[in-house]
């Protein structure tokens, strides 16, 4: 993308290149490897890049290839059939308009193939939904990043693919055996052996609440008196029906549920932490029944429910301050608390009705336009996750210095902040943070660039993933080889976004939680230390005001 892509393109022009790629694990006897990337301009700000389960990446490599790159826009809706090497675009128009769910089942129908996986858009692509997603196998998402209003600009509407190739791997016995090692070390660990299996990742819920870092209206506090109402335990108690791995998992922490209960009856998935999170405490909500069915609204319309609940929170709290004139709303009831609004606005959103509209906008741009921009909750455009860094240093500076912009997979310091996990750290401390940051990003970095879940990460080091990575390969790499390549990437994604304007200006946060200390709970009186921290991050990185120095660049041999 760096190398093809002309510096200050439109991301909805088409200009702009949409790369979908697996990596050398995905679909391989490597443990979680069910998963794929999407690669393109952000239409949010920074770069875009995301991630997902599912079947449909080890689908792409039994097929008989690694990626895909989409230039240009059809002339009218298509979507491209892969079937075992060989490639067609086909006529979408039929199905133009329609849900994630309706796409999937028409096209396998036309295609007269139960097995076909499929990467599709809903209406919020097609919208050019700033927050649109890519969907797979329904309900699994490449959901940050407006990844899916990149898609609807190239009129792309799916991408069907069947193959029936093993992908190759270097040396498959010395695999099996490493495999049979680390698959036991995964099913031991108490994250991804119980947790995760028994309760999905909204496990957290109760957790993070009680640590006191809990995003709650917007940001305004950490605390929610009644998370418990939404938690894992509360899903497992009343809706759940069933576990969804994706393509290999022995974790399966995908949730099968069912709400029987009017008005918001609906058989799906989910909801996960975050979204249990974003349309949920974020906007003031413990109906769990109206969450689960906001955001199977968001997996059948094709939309990202982190930024979609941020931005939906992020109009609450204009809408209170009176920033947002009540006929605007179309007798919407607007305010935190209320759960018929993320059902109402999730609809309204992807087809751009009405207040929709300046939902679909995402929080940056919504709250620039009604007079208040620092009420929105993100960095570099993108809106931020489940936890509030007052009361998580090391975290917060994960996501001020993320090169896609508000993000909780760049660096997960909940880990050993919060979960203790590979060590317990003080996490209102900001000694020696910068380092941990720097580490965990470039672990991570190699996870994306091997394409495989970091859930593994709660159970494997980096010595582990260079076990796993050599017999594939055929390398014979060492651990601080694979940490190296992750600093190259992580540098390099920073050179894309310093080519489109980003720096030490943009590695921030939301004023709220620079200046305005946490109201109350149990870390009552703090804020975010970004500038104790920040520094000593750009020295460790060999950057200078968010940019790579000329002698960085030259040691990672990137010029």
């Amino acid at each position: 993308l760096y190398d093809e892509l002309k510096p200050k393109t439109d991301p909805l022009s088409p200009d702009n290149k949409l790369i979908f790629m697996t990596g050398p694990a995905t679909g391989t006897a490597f443990p979680l490897s069910g998963r794929f990337h999407v690669i393109t301009k952000s239409p949010l700000g920074g770069i875009g890049d995301s991630d997902c389960g599912g079947d449909w990446g080890p689908e792409l490599r039994f097929a008989g290839f690694d990626g895909i790159i989409f230039e240009d826009k059809a002339e009218k809706p298509v979507y491209l059939w892969i079937d075992d090497g060989k490639a067609e675009l086909r006529s979408a128009e039929r199905y133009w308009g329609k849900g994630v769910w309706d796409t999937e089942d028409e096209i396998r129908e036309e295609l007269d193939d139960p097995k076909v996986k499929l990467a599709s858009i809903g209406p919020a692509g097609e919208n050019h939904v700033i927050f649109a997603a890519i969907m797979n196998d329904k309900h699994r998402a490449a959901g940050r990043t407006g990844v899916g209003a990149v898609m609807g600009s190239k009129n792309l509407k799916s991408v069907a693919v069947r193959g029936t190739k093993e992908p190759k791997v270097a040396d498959p016995k010395g695999l099996e055996g490493i495999v049979k090692k680390i698959n036991e070390k995964i099913k031991t660990n108490g994250v991804t052996g119980k947790s995760l299996p028994e309760l999905g990742t909204s496990v957290l819920v109760n957790i993070i609440n009680e640590a006191g870092v809990y995003p709650t209206r917007n940001f305004q506090t950490g605390v929610f008196p009644t998370a418990g109402k939404t938690s894992g335990e509360a899903i497992r108690d009343t809706i759940l029906t069933g576990k969804k791995p994706c393509w290999g998992c022995i974790v399966a922490c995908g949730r099968v549920v069912r709400v029987m209960k009017p008005p918001y009856q609906v058989e799906g998935e989910g909801p996960e932490y975050e979204t249990t999170w974003s349309l949920g405490a974020m906007c003031g909500i413990d109906d769990l029944d109206a969450i689960t069915k906001a955001h199977n609204i968001c997996d059948e319309m094709g939309m990202d429910p982190i930024s979609f609940g941020n931005t939906v929170a992020c109009a609450m709290e204009l809408y209170e301050k009176g920033l947002i004139p009540k006929e605007r709303l179309s007798g919407l009831e607007l305010k935190f608390g209320n759960p018929q609004a993320i059902v109402e606005l999730a609809w309204r959103a992807a087809r751009r009705d009405g207040f929709g509209n300046d939902i679909a906008l995402g929080s940056k741009r919504l709250a620039e336009k009604y007079g208040a921009p620092e009420l929105a909750m993100q960095s570099k455009g993108l809106e931020l996750p489940a936890y509030d860094p007052r009361g998580i240093q090391g975290h917060g500076l994960g996501y001020a210095t993320s090169n896609r912009g508000g993000c909780h997979l760049r660096a997960y310091m909940i880990a050993p902040e919060i979960l203790g996990i590979p060590e317990k750290l003080d996490p209102l401390k900001t000694e020696g943070k910068a380092q941990w940051v720097k580490t965990f990003q470039d672990i991570f970095t190699i996870c994306d660039a091997l394409v495989v879940c970091k859930f593994l990460t709660f159970a494997l080091n980096a010595e582990d993933l260079k076990d796993l990575t050599n017999p594939i390969t055929g390398w014979n790499w060492t651990a601080d080889d694979l940490l190296q390549t992750g600093d190259r990437i992580y540098t390099l994604e920073r050179m894309f976004i310093n080519r489109e304007g980003f720096g030490r200006k943009d590695d921030t946060l939301p004023t709220r939680l620079l200046k305005e200390p946490m109201p109350d709970g149990p870390v009552k009186g703090h804020i975010f230390e970004l500038d104790k921290m920040l520094d000593e991050y750009y020295e460790l990185r060999g950057w200078k005001d968010g940019k790579p120095t000329e002698q960085k660049l030259k040691q990672l041999q990137l010029i």
